[in-house]
């Protein structure tokens, strides 16, 4: 059998390599599970790049995807490297401004779009889009052609013998994608990758699955690099794709799915867990005090074996028979093999407490310009550990800078930004080492350790160099915090905007008679004020007296990425915060 050197290779040999395999792709519409086999798929996306053909689109001109987690993307994904295209994923989430430079800048041809609202935008904003030709909808919109006549065109017009001239001309070092990087600041840069770049990055994860785990759930934005190289390694591997049907509705879509496998940033961990602590404080007598036991017994799991004891093992059993196995039935986890987490670091006690009920946390890193993984944890000799976000893939070399900057060199650097050699040059150097842009270590069993970015350390006024992220990472581990962001450039002391957790508060209140009213109303409150006070002298005593958050101001503001504060990975946009609270900020120094 032939070996998978481009991203559309996976699909051509899939029903062969994988015969026994009935679902490919599946997603919820309107309460159903729409199911594709592998061989549907596979008929689909020939169909649609013969289309694409008839359409005139030719190699190497870009069309761009602004959808959510559907199999159609996937159908387009594939057609669009099948023919030599090259395909510019764009979350529907976005500005119309953004939607303005980036098809812009990256020349769209084509553009395929979902929802009403991304339509509008992108109305607005085409005449500043010379090389957009054509529009499409997902849906019928009674405005513009739709997917099924896409499928529909490619049927009429079966470009057979110009289809296969054309797979076979893409070489695996050819750009398959642009993606922009959401980043935390600045204009979106568009990271070139090749069909190499992504396929050597299968190669290195294919392992890090059980042989036996063969459905997966999807939630994340397949248009971000890290749950797009996931969903890759999933077909590659011949396991099941589900996708949710809403953010509101995994827990539902779990139940349905039974999954062995998914990926998750560490705030939707958090929420997972704090969903299950409200559970257990809702019960009463002797069950709740089991429920507090078993939960406190998983925050102190190890993850080496070799570090449990067997008196903690058989507490453990125990633990599992009488809590952790109905709180994987309720999820819909009963028979879990990894959770991947990236985008952020994860708290130690949030990646003991999953991997002690059996949903073990596997931890990645890396960026959208490293394709996207450098390191990620695994199943050798010191591959996993707390803390660790794993060992560098097979092929990749990392290096620590004189500054404490974590550099890669390898197969997964992209092949530049699009239309920028400049800031190409900046982040790529001359013996091809990437420099990320993050600080970190690594030690003598090959474990990376991420400890911060270069650009947010700040120097105190007493001359002290602070590392926020690592506050910050400590602080979100409290139930009453939802976001932290600590400043104090030149400042005397550090201080920080909170974000409370207000669902986690509402239990709280209702526990403590205080009328829980709206969260604007809440952070006013003494009690609240207090609670939030004592969480933060806690968490203090972790850290030095430089690194110590003397001030805070508390938030009630919705956080998200449709308001720009966070990441589409959730990630905190610290130059957002610093902006929209500037006031808040300047008081806290004053």
């Amino acid at each position: 059998m032939q070996k998978e050197t481009r991203i559309f290779d996976i699909l051509t040999i899939y029903p062969e390599k994988w015969p026994e395999q009935q679902v490919a792709l599946a997603r919820k519409e309107d309460g159903v599970w729409r199911k594709y086999s592998p061989k549907e798929y596979q008929e689909l996306a020939k169909k649609v790049a013969y289309a694409l053909i008839e359409l005139g689109i030719q190699p190497d001109e870009k069309v761009a995807i602004i959808s959510g987690n559907r199999p159609e993307w996937n159908i387009l994904d594939m057609a669009i490297t099948m023919i030599g295209a090259i395909d510019v994923p764009i979350y529907p989430t976005i500005s119309k401004e953004d939607y303005r430079y980036i098809l812009g800048n990256c020349d769209a041809k084509m553009v395929i779009l979902e929802g009403l609202s991304v339509m509008n935008k992108v109305e607005e904003v085409r005449t500043d889009i010379p090389k957009l030709e054509l529009l499409y909808t997902f849906q019928d919109r009674k405005k513009y052609p739709y997917f099924a006549q896409l499928v529909e065109l490619g049927e009429q017009h079966p470009h057979e013998e110009e289809l296969k001239q054309r797979m076979d001309a893409v070489k695996p070092e050819r750009c398959a994608t642009i993606v922009y990087t959401s980043g935390t600041t600045g204009e979106p840069k568009g990271a070139m990758l090749s069909h190499s770049n992504i396929m050597h990055q299968i190669y290195g994860i294919e392992h890090t699955p059980a042989p036996w785990s063969k459905t997966a759930f999807s939630y994340l934005p397949i248009c971000h690099a890290y749950e797009r190289l996931l969903v890759y390694m999933y077909q590659y591997l011949g396991m099941s794709v589900y996708y949710a049907e809403s953010l509101a509705t995994i827990g539902s879509d779990m139940k349905d799915v039974h999954p062995t496998m998914m990926t998750a940033v560490p705030r939707v961990l958090e929420k997972f867990y704090e969903k299950i602590i409200l559970a257990g404080d809702k019960q009463k007598g002797i069950k709740k005090k089991i429920f507090k036991w078993a939960v406190n017994l998983a925050e102190q799991y190890k993850i080496e074996d070799d570090k449990r004891s067997g008196w903690y093992n058989f507490r453990l059993k125990i633990a599992d028979k009488l809590v952790f196995k109905t709180i994987r039935a309720n999820i819909g986890a009963e028979h879990f093999d990894i959770v991947v987490s990236g985008a952020a670091s994860i708290s130690q006690k949030i990646a003991s407490f999953f991997s002690a009920i059996k949903m073990p946390v596997y931890e990645g890193y890396g960026m959208t310009e490293t394709s996207p993984v450098i390191a990620v944890s695994n199943n050798n000799p010191h591959g996993r550990e707390v803390g660790s976000v794993g060992q560098a893939l097979p092929g990749v070399e990392i290096k620590i800078a004189e500054n404490g900057e974590l550099c890669c060199r390898g197969h997964n650097v992209m092949m530049g930004y699009y239309k920028n050699p400049e800031l190409t040059k900046e982040i790529i150097d001359e013996e091809g080492w990437l420099h990320t842009g993050d600080l970190g270590r690594v030690n003598e069993f090959g474990q990376v350790f991420i400890t911060g970015r270069l650009k947010s350390l700040f120097k105190t006024s007493m001359g002290k160099y602070v590392n926020p992220q690592i506050i910050e990472d400590k602080f979100v581990e409290s139930e009453f915090i939802a976001n932290i962001v600590v400043f104090g450039e030149g400042q005397k002391y550090a201080g920080a905007i909170i974000l409370p957790e207000f669902d986690y508060i509402k239990s709280w209140c209702k526990s403590n008679q205080i009328k829980f009213t709206t969260p604007a109303e809440m952070i006013t409150k003494k009690e609240i004020k207090d609670i939030i006070g004592k969480e933060v002298q806690k968490y203090n005593a972790f850290f030095g007296d430089t690194e110590q958050v003397k001030r805070f101001e508390l938030v009630a503001d919705e956080w998200n990425s449709g308001n720009g504060m966070l990441t589409p990975t959730l990630k905190v946009r610290r130059k957002m915060v610093q902006e929209k609270y500037k006031q808040l900020i300047d008081s806290m120094f004053n």
